[in-house]
């Protein structure tokens, strides 16, 4: 195979909308450049990118992958990225390692959720942006209102470059000023544009000669001195616009049919950056250093740790410092990745992607360089988990075998999050959403053999009191020798709610309770508070008070006092027992038309909205603070993308406990009894 210098590659992430044609437009950029030998259709689940069971199944991308295109003395990197909201930390992971972005576009459907939140991922990450509108040859198809809403939606930096006649037979080059036609294998030709196609070529060239004159000065003056561009000036605006964010290209093809695929390429070559355009901080060479950006933990192969090189050559065989663990890690081979096929190479260069295998403590964010000194790479920063679910095995003592099992997923996915609740009793996965863990479940049957199913989470509520009490807890027992002997006056009353637990104090007075007995005392009520008793919750926020009790010189004993203390407590349920639920604080980001609805949602939810202002970072979008409870949450992901299509995120933390309503209250009691009686 071979070697390509840093300029000779191009790291593109494919983005956009889930069906807007990533997958198709990857797999016809392979089959023009002898990449493969067919060309694969999503629909028949035959795609060099979508190789997963879960994927060809679904229909849909669920993981980024890589397609290298090796096209006019140069490789292309091209990263399939998904769609689907619930897997957006692949699309993080692809924006990192990526030098610029092509977000795909439905030629029918136009802007959709995917095409914003492709072109918000690649704005933050700083890279180039361009448009293809794909699915041209589609009759119902119409590439000017696209153009014209992408105008309309991110400003006139949007720039016509390669456009389709009206019948789509073929494409103006508005950069060259060329028609270029395409045979069925996706070769080009070109030619001069004919005099019925004159007008069009005008239009568009207009457009994007507004946009490349603001590249420069001297281009400004010419526009304006109504002077036209040379081809060699329009070729490196569009490029110096590109690289610099002031003009995105719009381009256009048919992924299906090939046509205005190998000009695509063409206008990638001229257009886009290399890694290391214009950035003088990138070393290509000397000491090799890597970002690892993504892991697969394969059942058969093991783990195969994804990464881009940073700084210098990467040689097949090499031993780098891990600059996260400390660890040193021997490189034994490097592969080159198209989908699932690895290609043995004997280096990399610099802003290439390679894949090695086996890395003994080595995770996606690590750094791995030759230099033990050298500063980490920034990491990837991935979306919280809050879709939550409750995992329950179909085979009894299957759960080490599902806790190894998702700890696999984990380490390939860092947008799950996996626990063993002890105080519910029940495994707990979050993920962004309801597709997100209906593929973990799959994963975990089909990779390790264990099914599950998912059920709501229970919720860790609290119990407390709302009266003060006094009581008394006597333990006496005789049973030959000698006997138990212990008793108590407590006067029970509700705690500082900021404290969660026992307030122990004493007022006894002549030494009715010897000292020495105290700490048992206390022992036995904060044993005591892990159950409630409404309904067998946690008991918070209590004050106890030992005011008076009795002691036997030889009966009494630390455990007869505990025992004694405990049943003091059981009657609590004398002192206006309360149930208490946690309660969240939540910043939820949306579109300004959306405000009415989302608070609208919260007051059903029981939310109290705390306040509202405009976001700093986004502009359309405003930010709601607010409280809910958590029972109430659990389909608030799904609810935010219904009511936001998709646009709308937040965050979601615990701050306190505050009482459940009554009638909400009665219903948990009543669960809760029911549960006990199951596990009696």
């Amino acid at each position: 195979m071979a070697k390509y210098t840093t300029d000779k590659i191009r790291n593109i992430a494919l983005m956009g909308h889930s069906g807007s044609g990533k997958t198709s437009f990857a797999e016809a950029a392979l089959y023009i450049t002898k990449g493969t030998d067919r060309l694969g259709n999503p629909a028949d689940g035959n795609t060099v990118c979508d190789y997963d069971p879960e994927e060809i199944k679904r229909n849909i991308t669920i993981s980024a992958s890589i397609a290298p295109v090796f096209y006019e003395d140069c490789k292309i990197n091209f990263i399939d990225t998904p769609g689907y909201l619930d897997f957006a930390g692949e699309v993080l992971q692809a924006v990192r390692v990526a030098d610029a972005a092509l977000i795909v576009v439905d030629g029918k459907a136009g802007i959709e959720v995917g095409t914003q939140l492709a072109w918000d991922k690649a704005t933050d990450a700083g890279i180039p942006r361009a448009f293809l509108i794909n699915k041209i040859d589609d009759q119902d198809a119409n590439f000017d209102k696209v153009v014209e809403s992408l105008r309309e939606t991110f400003g006139h930096t949007v720039a016509p470059v390669l456009v389709p006649v009206p019948d789509k037979s073929a494409y103006i080059n508005v950069v060259t000023n060329k028609l270029v036609t395409f045979d069925k294998s996706g070769k080009e030709t070109e030619a001069e544009i004919p005099a019925q196609f004159a007008e069009l070529a005008d239009e568009y060239r207009k457009k994007l000669d507004e946009a490349i004159a603001e590249t420069s000065d001297e281009l400004m003056e010419k526009f304006f001195a109504e002077e036209p561009f040379t081809e060699e000036e329009t070729v490196q605006a569009v490029r110096d616009g590109t690289i610099s964010g002031s003009i995105s290209p719009v381009l256009a093809a048919s992924s299906t049919k090939l046509s205005g695929v190998a000009q695509v390429l063409d206008i990638i070559l001229s257009s886009y950056p290399s890694f290391a355009s214009g950035n003088e901080s990138v070393k290509t060479d000397g000491d090799p250093a890597i970002f690892v950006f993504k892991t697969i933990a394969d059942p058969f192969v093991g783990k195969m740790s994804f990464f881009k090189v940073m700084e210098g050559t990467l040689p097949g065989a090499v031993t780098l410092t891990n600059l996260t663990t400390g660890d040193t890690e021997k490189f034994a081979r490097i592969y080159t990745i198209c989908g699932k096929k690895q290609t043995e190479v004997t280096d990399l260069a610099c802003g290439d992607i390679g894949m090695t295998a086996k890395l003994a403590n080595t995770s996606t964010n690590d750094t791995l360089a030759a230099n033990a000194g050298h500063e980490p790479f920034k990491k990837i920063e991935y979306p919280e988990a809050l879709y939550t679910m409750a995992i329950i095995p179909t085979a009894k003592g299957d759960e080490d075998k599902i806790s190894t099992g998702i700890s696999h997923l984990i380490e390939e996915d860092y947008t799950l999050k996996f626990e063993n609740d002890k105080e519910t009793k029940q495994l707990v996965i979050s993920g962004q959403g309801d597709i997100h863990l209906d593929v973990v479940v799959n994963r975990l049957k089909s990779r390790h053999g264990t099914s599950v199913t998912l059920t709501q989470p229970k919720i860790a509520y609290r119990e407390t009191i709302k009266k003060k009490i006094q009581v008394q807890g006597r333990h006496k027992k005789q049973s030959g020798g000698h006997g138990q002997y212990g008793d108590v006056l407590i006067t029970f009353s509700p705690g500082d709610p900021e404290t969660e637990g026992l307030n122990f104090t004493q007022s006894v007075v002549g030494g009715t309770v010897p000292k020495n007995f105290y700490p048992a005392i206390e022992k036995g009520l904060q044993e005591a508070m892990v159950k409630g008793v409404l309904a067998g919750y946690p008991m918070i926020s209590l004050n106890a008070d030992l005011y008076d009790g009795s002691y036997h010189p030889v009966d009494s004993s630390e455990m007869s006092f505990k025992i004694a203390a405990n049943l003091a407590y059981k009657k609590l349920v004398d002192a206006g027992p309360a149930l208490l639920e946690p309660i969240g604080v939540m910043k939820v980001l949306i579109p300004d038309d959306n405000v009415g609805d989302i608070i609208s949602d919260l007051n059903k939810r029981r939310g109290r909205v705390l306040g509202m202002h405009a976001s700093e970072n986004k502009k359309g979008y405003q930010i709601v603070d607010a409280e809910a409870p958590k029972s109430e949450m659990s389909d608030y992901t799904i609810a935010l993308r219904a009511i936001t299509a998709g646009l709308g995120s937040y965050t979601f933390n615990i701050v306190r406990y505050e009482e459940v309503p009554a009638l909400i209250a009665e219903k948990v009691v009543k669960e809760a009894e029911l549960d006990n009686e199951d596990e009696d």
